[in-house]
């Protein structure tokens, strides 16, 4: 559980100061190859100096509560996996294409339900609406540039995220989509 946490927070280019007599291998590696910090013992008050951000990943509930009450104290964001009364913020289940991100939480008290959901949600959701997303973006600057009347922008905005726009998204017709934004874009300023 905490190799994963610690990936996640390594993919948002987080310093990661990882504290713990033991280590899986796979955490051992990110350590050797100078991805995180390891400190191999047991935690101690001064290893929260300076932190923002503190996930406890042990199966000691004692070592778990210890740890969140001196965060607590210092006010510092506290999450406890799998103990959601220790924790002052909970991670949801992250979903990713691109510039799209959909995030489900049930506050802690279902991690597992969460990822389902998330599981089910990249079989609906493929890697084609990231892709629309970041067309979308492009096109999105461009209009506000362009087009000074904001109520004529939101029209424009419509056109672009119409439920025929979804369906090329979905038949993966990126050259249609692009043909589609340049045509809306034209006629607006014809």
């Amino acid at each position: 559980m905490a190799e994963r946490k610690v990936q996640s927070l390594l993919e948002c280019q987080a310093r990661v100061h990882l504290v713990s007599p033991q280590i899986t291998p796979g955490l051992a590696g990110m350590a050797e190859s100078g991805q995180l910090d390891w400190k191999a013992r047991v935690f101690q008050s001064s290893d929260l100096d300076n932190m923002l951000l503190v996930f406890i990943a042990t199966n000691q509930g004692e070592v778990n509560q210890a740890v969140a009450r001196a965060c607590q104290e210092r006010g510092i964001l506290v999450n406890a996996v799998d103990d959601p009364p220790h924790c002052n913020f909970f991670v949801p289940s992250v979903m990713r294409r691109q510039s799209l991100v959909l995030a489900i939480s049930t506050e802690g008290k279902s991690p597992l339900l969460a990822r389902r959901l998330r599981e089910e949600l990249e079989d609906l959701i493929p890697d084609d609406y990231g892709k629309f997303v970041e067309i979308l973006g492009q096109a999105r600057a461009y209009v506000k540039e362009k087009v000074p009347d904001i109520e004529e922008r939101r029209k424009i905005f419509q056109m672009l995220v119409s439920p025929d726009m979804i369906e090329l998204v979905k038949m993966g017709r990126e050259d249609l989509i692009r043909e589609r934004i340049e045509k809306c874009i034209s006629s607006w300023r014809a």
